[in-house]
């Protein structure tokens, strides 16, 4: 199979899937299910070819026909098309770069074998390349936002056809085998098809947490070793062994699963708890698999190789363990040394293990072995076997299994991934408020302004004693926040002092929410002043998120910095300061012009804040999936960031659908995190040589297209007359808030329907379901229209712009991707669920008129004639969704009509089934969803 052209075997692929599903439905569900699909998706085909308002009529007539029943059916077999194309593609993409790599051809642009010839042909010399190296930090942070519908058992499902679809590729098979592994791959969808893949009860957020570990489990263990030695070959390759050039390790991970508690009342102080345990527990079990592994395979005999001084005096120590705690005869593994200590080591993570299972289960012995105090002592040990085999030159059996423990021990510690806590700045000024209201003679807090609240919160923070609290008397809210800084405290002494991330405060508006919160630790102990000097075992991430705040960036982080306690606090803890910016909100806010632009320069502004008042700044990204929340290919959006203002270290959310798409299987986890790295890396060239000027007059351009397009949003958003109405009534909203795919409300206060309560993922989640993707490109069009008019001078400045400027081009790139995805034949269907059909129709004139100027002024600009020519993979890949899209589209509106308009409550539950697959369904095949 694998002389077949790329593109004809991943058509082959998805031919074979398809009939194999098509095999699947006509023995295993309803008699008309198979025919019914076939039907839709032919007759939509030909409305893609030209619109016959007959055929239309008899499509939506059929759909309209059929009981919920045969619907859930049929939308479970494009759901389950979507996921076997989305499986084809990955496969094909996989052994497209193994293939580059086996032919010894230059590699893709964003592959490490790429950037590190890049720098090498520009001159980069091994010392600046080493000095750059040693600055990286890669932190991808993992999110619990609910855009997610697969579950784990139905990764595994198509996990195990991956790996299938790998053998038919790579093996020479007889008949019989070719034989065997159709029937595997028959027998998987098969399973699929009696798997339900909508989950029956809401996730919990400790379901939530396991979601999460499934990607470390069952691929970025194995990842992330590889993509340091791909890293250490590429260098290798390029800059020659001689070259003396090491990689440390700088890939961390993050998470907000169990600690984002901003608007979701079931993330307590105990979930939190709870969740750290999680994946202490798990990263031991890890580890425990691999050091049994290394102890079957080094077997050296003392006899015959010397170990290190080092080793055999290490060995010598832990004489008394040997003995007195695991009970061991001294005659064992007497002459295997590497095999003794790592059964020392075993038995040691052993009893950290047992220690977190029994607190876990509300039971601890502290009688019990103590095993490793920290993951230093745990790396100690792998430092010692490692340097002790290159003493005796086997330094190649330390580069293989030893060497991949050492980079995974690196990189998650005994607490797995960070985790940040997130709440919002109202919940830490009330309860300041209300501790300052308990203390006898204390001025009332919240009539302070600004200046008098950053005095009293310093002073109380530098107070030995500042305040007497009986949290009995406490209201619920304030103790529920005081007790979160009590378990970080609590946890960092119990598993880590690295567990923790970030604390980030949402809605951060003024300095004093980051002094508050400093208040708040300085009371569980987590920061302060002792008898010797300030400590600070906590960093503040302050997120700016509306385009207000953004605006005000300079403002608050210049306040801060210059305060004189935060500055010792600052210092304290690292002197590093990290600034999260919000994706979502602000494009929710002022649209995707506007938003992109004032993260621009929000970030430019912080920076250079930061730069002179001597404190290291990193950027946290608040990206979603979508386009409209910030997504977008990462090798790209990294190196369209502000000049200098990547210093090696990136932060960013990955969230929802994006987690499965780009970690489920280690082969693409290894690829997604190569394009992120070597991008950092590209951006973070200013480290070692000084960075390019920014072009002035491109800066003013974008100026004024982000202040027309801000413009133009607003006005449909907020001046349009029923604008609201048409979002709620003409998305399937109402059952996006009923799908069971996040713990997390779809609104900030429940009976609020304003465009300030509803959660930006719900919003851009309701727009892509009905092909409208409006979040994404509204007002683009607009603003390059008006800054054009009929000047060519200025079309030429545009396409400039494009050519030369990656931030341009990566806006345009992602918008051409949104208007790509949207449909506003499919857009119009959605109109007609409104109550007030004549208002709705005006709106959706509106946005159609913007559809059609953003298309042509984009391709204008990019000087191409159809949507994403530049990107023609992907585009292939998106066309090949439509063909099941449409159909779904058309049944998802019929289904909304018959669920809001049936007044009997049991008839309607009926068609909430079939409603809440539609949504998961649309969503498996935009591959984006919020």
């Amino acid at each position: 199979m694998n002389d077949v052209p790329q593109d004809q075997a991943l058509e082959r692929d998805v031919q074979l899937f398809t009939a194999l599903l098509g095999e699947v439905l006509r023995e295993h569900s309803r008699k008309r299910v198979l025919v019914i699909v076939e039907r839709l998706r032919e007759g939509f085909m030909q409305l893609r070819e030209g619109d016959d308002p007959e055929l239309r009529e008899k499509l939506m007539k059929r759909i309209e026909g059929l009981d919920a029943q045969t619907l859930s059916e049929v939308i479970r077999a494009f759901n389950i098309y979507f996921g076997l194309v989305n499986t084809a593609e990955e496969l094909n993409a996989y052994l497209a770069r193994m293939d580059l790599i086996s032919a010894g051809q230059r590699l893709w642009v964003g592959s490490f074998d790429e950037m590190a010839r890049r720098f090498k042909d520009d001159g980069v010399s091994p010392e600046n390349f080493q000095s750059l190296l040693e600055h990286l930090i890669y932190l991808p942070v993992f999110t619990a936002h609910p855009t997610e519908a697969k579950r784990r058992t139905t990764l595994e499902t198509f996990r195990r056809i991956f790996l299938v679809g790998q053998d038919l590729h790579r093996s020479k098979l007889n008949d019989e085998e070719l034989e065997d592994r159709l029937q595997d791959i028959l027998t998987q969808i098969q399973i699929l098809w009696k798997t339900d893949e909508v989950r029956i009860h809401k996730p919990q957020v400790t379901d939530e947490v396991r979601q999460g570990l499934y990607f470390f489990r069952e691929s970025l263990f194995e990842a992330v070793p590889r993509v340091y030695r791909f890293l250490e070959k590429a260098v290798r390759r390029v800059y020659g062994a001689q070259s003396g050039i090491r990689v440390p390790s700088f890939i961390r991970f993050g998470s907000w699963i169990g600690g984002d508690r901003d608007g979701n009342p079931f993330v307590k102080p105990e979930t939190t708890e709870l969740a750290v345990r999680m994946h202490g527990e798990l990263v031991l079990e890890l580890y425990l698999e691999r050091i049994r592994k290394l102890h079957r395979m080094l077997s050296h005999a003392s006899s015959i190789c010397q170990p290190s001084p080092a080793f055999m005096d290490s060995l010598d120590a832990d004489e008394d363990y040997w003995v007195d705690t695991m009970g061991q005869s001294l005659r064992r593994y007497v002459h295997e040394p590497y095999r003794r200590k790592l059964a020392m080591m075993d038995h040691r993570l052993g009893a950290n293990l047992k220690r977190i299972r029994a607190r876990m289960a509300g039971r601890y012995d502290p009688t019990q072995p103590a095993g490793y105090a920290s993951e230093r002592d745990f790396l100690a040990d792998l430092y010692l076997i490692r340097d002790s085999l290159h003493h005796h030159g086997d330094a190649n059996a330390a580069a293989g299994p030893l060497q991949d423990l050492i980079r995974l021990a690196e990189t998650f510690g005994f607490h797995l991934v960070h985790l940040d806590i997130r709440q919002e700045s109202i919940r830490h000024t009330e309860a300041v408020t209300e501790l300052f209201a308990r203390q006898a003679g204390a001025p009332f807090y919240q009539a302070f302004d600004e200046e008098q609240r950053l005095m009293a919160l310093a002073e109380a923070i530098a107070h030995p004693h500042p305040f007497v609290i009986d949290k009995a008397t406490l209201t619920p809210e304030t103790r529920e926040t005081l007790e979160v800084f009590e378990v970080m405290a609590r946890m960092r002494a119990e598993i880590s002092e690295s567990l923790f991330g970030q604390y980030v405060i949402s809605m951060t508006h003024y300095a004093s929410h980051v002094m508050e919160v400093m208040l708040l630790a300085r009371l569980a102990g987590l920061a302060g002043k002792d008898c010797r000097d300030w400590f600070c075992k906590i960093q503040v991430s302050p997120l700016f998120e509306t385009i207000d705040d953004l605006n005000r960036i300079g403002e608050v982080m210049g306040r801060l910095f210059k305060d004189p306690t935060y500055s010792a606090l600052l210092k304290a803890s690292g002197n590093q300061q990290e600034v999260m910016l919000g994706y979502s909100d602000s494009c929710k806010d002022g649209g995707i012009l506007a938003s992109s632009w004032r993260l621009y320069e929000a970030q430019r502004r912080v920076i250079q804040l930061a730069d002179d008042e001597g404190v290291s700044c990193r950027l946290f990204h608040g990206r979603g999936g979508t386009v409209g929340r910030g997504g977008g290919p990462t090798h790209e959006a990294i190196l369209a960031q502000p000049t200098d203002t990547v210093h090696g270290q990136i932060k960013l959310t990955e969230q929802g659908e994006v987690l499965s798409y780009r970690y489920a299987n280690p082969e693409t986890a290894r690829y997604e995190l190569t394009l992120g790295i070597s991008g950092l890396i590209k951006a973070s060239r200013c480290l070692i040589e000084p960075p390019p000027e920014d072009r002035k007059d491109y800066l003013g351009v974008m100026d004024e297209l982000a202040r027309y397009g801000e413009e133009a949003y607003r006005k449909l958003t907020q001046e349009t007359e029923g604008f609201l109405d048409y979002f709620y009534e003409c998305t399937p909203l109402d059952g996006i808030a009923l799908l069971n795919i996040g713990s997390r409300p779809s609104h900030r206060k429940k009976a609020d329907r304003s465009l300030k309560s509803i959660r930006a993922i719900p919003w851009v989640f309701g727009w892509a379901q009905s092909r409208q993707t409006l979040p994404a490109w509204f007002g683009i069009g607009y603003a390059i229209e008006r800054y054009r008019g009929n000047d060519l001078e200025r079309l030429v400045k545009l396409q400039k712009m494009y050519q030369e400027w990656p931030y341009f081009r990566a806006l345009l790139s992602n918008t051409q991707m949104s208007l790509f995805k949207a449909e506003m034949h499919i857009a119009r269907a959605y109109a007609r669920l409104a109550e007030n059909r004549e208002q709705a129709e005006a709106i959706y004139g509106i946005i159609e008129a913007e559809y059609e100027r953003t298309l042509v002024q984009v391709l204008n600009v990019a000087g191409l004639r159809g949507l994403m020519e530049e990107t023609p993979d992907l585009q292939r890949s998106l066309a090949r969704r439509n063909i099941y899209l449409d159909p779904l589209n058309h049944i998802q509106v019929s289904l909304l009509e018959r669920y809001r308009n049936e007044r009997e409550e049991e008839k309607r539950e009926e068609w909430l089934d079939p409603l809440l697959r539609s949504i998961n369904a649309i969503a498996a095949g935009m591959r984006n969803t919020g």
